[in-house]
């Protein structure tokens, strides 16, 4: 028997998303996360400023003489600007007076990810690989709908565990470039003083390249997640506390 189509009831259009300030805002972030987030970024730009200036007495890696590691800042001189210390000795009290900060927080920041649970919300596991290629596809434009997600999508669980383990990276290499004799061994694992240098060097360009994407992103695709990031309370259109 056919049904008539007249009789068939019309599918009701999905309901639009409410503007943001209408949407019900949820706690997003405690205040640990707020802190160490923030005091991260403001002592990471001094690590990375103060290192621009240890880098520029030596602005190569590998013994005087060669053979030298690939490096296309070989001999360039970062602008004054964006170093900060004023000549070698100044840069590295900085460096070393700012490393300690960066320690307390990255290890008050992980303590509390532990002790809450929340590690798990931002730990990229191998289920989470198909969810991380669709939100390539969105935006690299090859997919319209933006992927359903909870509090961060899959490609923020595979940036977010990438720094924090780029984060020990460069912590470990620094202590093989700071203590290269009483940490031989350490500075030996990374193939010597001068590779060690090398990497940790590496893993500053990373740093401000996750940097830059991060903060596009934040603006093109969920602004409202850097005011939560100020006053823990999210309004946007992922609220999912997960």
């Amino acid at each position: 028997m056919t049904v008539p189509s007249h009789a068939v009831p019309p599918v009701p259009p999905p309901p639009p998303v409410p503007p943001a300030s209408v949407r019900p805002a949820v706690k997003r972030h405690h205040w640990i996360v707020r802190l160490t987030h923030w005091a991260t970024f403001l002592v990471l730009m001094g690590m990375i400023a103060s290192g621009l200036q240890i880098y520029a007495a030596y602005a190569r890696f590998g013994e005087r003489g060669g053979p030298y590691y690939v490096n296309p800042f070989d001999e360039y001189a970062f602008p004054r600007w964006s170093r900060l210390g004023g000549w070698l000795a100044g840069g590295l009290n900085w460096h070393f007076t700012l490393v300690w900060p960066l320690i307390i927080t990255g290890t008050l920041y992980l303590c509390y990810l532990v002790a809450s649970g929340e590690w798990r919300s931002l730990l990229f596991r191998p289920r989470d690989i198909r969810g991380a290629i669709d939100m390539q596809k969105y935006y690299l434009r090859l997919r319209k709908e933006h992927p359903p997600q909870g509090k961060h999508n899959p490609l923020q669980k595979l940036a977010y565990t990438f720094i924090i383990l780029l984060g020990v990276l460069s912590v470990v290499t620094g202590f093989a470039v700071y203590k290269p004799t009483q940490l031989s061994w350490l500075t030996t694992l990374f193939g010597g003083f001068q590779a060690a240098r090398y990497w940790h060097f590496w893993a500053v360009w990373i740093f401000i390249a996750f940097l830059i994407v991060h903060v596009v992103l934040v603006f093109v695709v969920d602004p409202a997640s850097l005011r939560a990031m100020f006053s823990g309370w999210y309004r946007g259109r992922f609220p999912s506390h997960e």
